[in-house]
């Protein structure tokens, strides 16, 4: 695992714009960072891929343990979903199935899990197809750990007939970045190429259609089956949250998502499997005075803090925490000293209906947080 700095190509905003990457840019840094790229031997891309597929394993054992035993009351969260997530995990109603699984990798020690984002994972796109025509472009004899897109859309196609038509509304919060419209657009494109139905909608103005029981678009049509980018854990709190349990709504991805997004699955998991090789140490209270403070809900690394013999290496601010934490144990992030700009990579893994897909690399401070920069990879 090396890396390496280059020279971006002269007309990269316009390559990535024209691959839908519209949110390239965050101020006045690069979020696509081309600058640079991660080489890894085709060894170390196995240690990964093979990581992944184990800690899906241990997600799916993690999930059986925590419906078959009741144990809901660890996640903060609405007691009205407990039997939404019990009835969804057991019928297993169609999903993509797909997230990512975030590590710290060093090419030397096993890849290590920090958390799972399989309910609204972003940083897709450029995963998928900006950094595969990067690829082609910067560097044709190389290969690259990345089937995302061809994943899919074959996911897609293996669930359309479970659908209940083939009208599909794809729907985000509309915020300032446009990271969200991207990452639902792109979706949205793999679907129309499966030979589905793809309908643009924005999260607030989804409405309810009391006497037809059911939600509905901004022209009245009925939502049959809702692709969204938006979390769980606020969708339960909305004005029309009272109405899910009765919609026939089919939603993309199943409410079961709320249990393996949050982060109380960390010391469940750690239960479940001490000293397994690909996790790190976790528990709901302090162990030692070296460990990483985590919400349980928090996103973009908000409300995190690190300490080492109790002193603090980094933190970050934000409006989670009243949830609770989790305590895991700190690794230490690869270094690749002063060429890199003192930013250090995490390692994003992706899944689509539980296979490993590919990966995407990104680079920030100690915490990785919104404002973390997306740098491409390749394989020798």
């Amino acid at each position: 695992m090396r890396r390496i700095t280059t020279t971006p190509r002269p007309d990269w905003q316009a390559k990535v714009e024209a691959l839908g990457l519209a949110w390239h840019t965050a101020g006045e840094e690069p979020y696509w960072n081309e600058a640079a790229y991660y080489s890894f031997s085709a060894d170390e891309i196995g240690e990964i891929e093979a990581a992944t597929a184990e800690l899906y394993r241990l997600f799916v054992a993690a999930g059986d343990h925590i419906v078959g035993n009741d144990l809901f009351d660890r996640f903060a969260l609405p007691a009205w979903t407990t039997p939404l997530i019990r009835r969804a995990w057991e019928d297993e109603p169609p999903a993509l199935n797909h997230g990512r699984f975030d590590l710290g990798y060093d090419g030397e020690g096993p890849p290590k899990l920090f958390e799972f984002n399989c309910d609204t994972p972003t940083a897709l796109l450029e995963a998928s197809v900006v950094q595969w025509a990067w690829k082609d472009e910067a560097h044709p004899g190389a290969d690259q750990f990345n089937s995302l897109h061809e994943r899919l859309v074959a996911r897609w196609r293996e669930i359309a007939l479970r659908l209940p038509s083939d009208r599909v509304h794809f729907a985000h919060l509309s915020e300032a970045s446009g990271e969200d419209a991207v990452t639902t657009a792109y979706l949205a494109d793999t679907a129309r190429e499966a030979g589905l139905t793809a309908l643009p909608a924005l999260i607030e103005d989804i409405g309810w259609d009391g006497l037809g029981r059911r939600f509905v678009d901004m022209d009245g049509a009925p939502i049959t089956t809702l692709c969204k980018l938006y979390p769980w854990e606020w969708l339960v709190h909305d004005g029309f949250a009272q109405f899910i349990p009765e919609a026939p709504t089919l939603w993309i991805e199943p409410i079961w998502k709320m249990i393996w997004s949050n982060k109380a699955i960390l010391p469940i998991l750690w239960e479940l499997f001490p000293g397994h090789p690909n996790l790190l140490a976790a528990h709901r209270t302090p162990q030692t005075l070296t460990y990483a403070k985590k919400p349980l809900l928090a996103r973009e690394g908000a409300n995190v803090r690190l300490l080492r013999d109790g002193a603090t290496l980094a933190s970050t601010g934000g409006d989670y925490g009243d949830e609770g934490y989790v305590y895991q144990a700190l690794y230490d992030l690869p270094d690749f000293g002063p060429d890199s700009g003192g930013v250090y990579p995490v390692i994003g893994s992706w899944v689509v209906d539980g296979a490993p897909a590919g990966m995407g690399i990104r680079e920030d401070g100690l915490i990785t947080g919104n404002t973390a920069r997306f740098t491409p990879h390749i394989i020798i």
